[in-house]
């Protein structure tokens, strides 16, 4: 073993040192530099495992499947990770079906955070957001002026309704409501987040479900709904 190590020594020095020698030619013996120190490095790699699995005095067989499992796992994670976006979108679809309100697209325009929901069965685009850290089902609501949250949801997300002041009246899509002016730490939806987001607690009893609103909506980048889907754009 001694014997490789200093075999493999050599052969890296020889290799970096044709490397320096070709820096400005851009190739070694025809081949591109880059493809050229790849192939010392995985020469060496597999020297390494090779006279490992040789002295380790296993069957031939055996170690062919061995090395058979061990490839087949690292295509796996290969694979895995060139289609994670596309195992993202699949993962995220089938938690919209099972979770309602979860996105069920998550994504990137130029650089910014995208979210696409999926109309409910009552006819409404309904959000799972995030309330400093604490889920809560919302529909969106362009005729909110405000994201007003619902007593029990705001309790869950650690406000106490029991010492606000519902003195604020709010228009909703079903009316009017009377309601209390807090700041959560952190609002988010999917990868959209805002700190320090203002938002409305209704009187307990005055609102059957949280609200997504326009001021919320009006921070995005844009929005835009497409058949039965809706994309919000950070």
């Amino acid at each position: 073993m001694n014997r490789l190590f200093w075999v493999l020594i050599v052969v890296i020095g020889a290799g970096v040192a044709l490397l320096m020698l070709n820096d400005s030619a851009g190739s070694t013996l025809g081949v591109e530099n880059y493809d050229f120190s790849r192939l010392i490095w995985l020469g060496a790699l597999v020297a390494l495992i090779g006279a490992g699995l040789l002295r380790s005095g296993r069957p031939l067989g055996m170690m062919a499947r061995n090395l058979g499992t061990w490839a087949v796992i690292v295509l796996a994670l290969i694979a895995g990770y060139q289609y994670r976006y596309e195992l993202q979108d699949f993962a995220s679809r089938v938690t919209a079906g099972l979770v309602p309100g979860s996105p069920l697209a998550l994504g990137l325009d130029d650089g910014h955070a995208t979210v696409t929901l999926d109309k409910a069965g009552n006819g409404h685009f309904e959000a799972r957001i995030m309330i400093n850290g604490t889920p809560v089902r919302a529909v969106v609501d362009t005729g909110a002026t405000s994201t007003v949250l619902t007593a029990q949801d705001a309790q869950a997300a650690g406000f106490n309704p029991a010492v606000l002041n519902f003195n604020i009246p709010v228009s909703t899509a079903n009316g009017m409501a009377r309601a209390a002016a807090v700041r959560t730490d952190e609002l988010a939806i999917g990868g959209i987040v805002r700190k320090d987001m203002p938002v409305m607690i209704a009187a307990p009893g005055m609102l059957g479900q949280s609200l997504l609103g326009m001021n919320f909506i009006s921070s995005l980048s844009g929005f835009d709904v497409r058949g039965d889907r809706m994309i919000l754009r950070d």
